[in-house]
């Protein structure tokens, strides 16, 4: 390909409160700022192994995603390069962060491997929350880590223009209508189904 291409990935589960901070992250730049057109923006949720195609095709790849450092809830880490595999590969917390992995090892063993990677990380404070939203400490870290993109991609030459008006998107995944339309713990089992909890036998 003539022109370098850069993929913003934002991974993670919106449903699992925490764990959606990728996604939540890759929504406020796609919305608030206007990129090259180089430059893709998108919601990896949890597809894995079916990112690979997306992986393969950039230069550059931007990750962002709930990654549990040991740290202290709501800390934001960069890490760059040959940093984020293998950091990747220490501890793993969920089973999207292990598909991955994957990906990266794969693009890697069939020769197309992005030839620069940084992964902005925040420590989760709450995953075990269906329906949640951000916790607190998290959430707070959402323009940092937006701001954290924006830098590393004028170190690479890309510049965004702030747009002055939101940038459409789509209202359904929309954090605050997400957050107001929350059912109750009394409406709605937060664990899993409360159907089957409640078939559970005795120990």
């Amino acid at each position: 390909m003539s022109e370098k291409r850069t993929l913003i990935l934002g991974i993670g589960n919106i449903l699992w409160a925490d764990e959606g901070f990728g996604v939540r992250v890759a929504q406020a730049l796609q919305r608030r700022y206007a990129f090259p057109d180089q430059v893709t923006i998108m919601d990896g949720g949890t597809q894995g192994l079916g990112l690979i195609p997306y992986v393969q095709d950039c230069d550059t790849l931007v990750v962002v995603d709930a990654v549990d450092f040991n740290l202290e809830p709501g800390a934001l880490v960069e890490l760059r390069d040959g940093e984020v595999p293998a950091f990747l590969g220490t501890k793993k917390m969920s089973l999207h962060q292990v598909s991955f992995q994957e990906v990266l090892a794969l693009c890697e063993l069939m020769g197309r491997m992005p030839s620069r990677l940084c992964l902005i990380g925040v420590q989760p404070q709450v995953l075990e929350d269906y329906g949640g939203s951000l916790s607190e400490v998290v959430r707070a870290q959402l323009e940092p880590a937006v701001a954290k993109v924006l830098a590393y991609l004028v170190e690479q030459g890309i510049g965004a223009r702030e747009c002055e008006e939101s940038a459409p998107g789509d209202e359904v995944m929309d954090i605050a209508r997400y957050e107001r339309e929350r059912p109750s713990a009394e409406e709605a089992c937060r664990v899993g189904d409360a159907r089957f909890m409640a078939l559970r036998p005795e120990p």
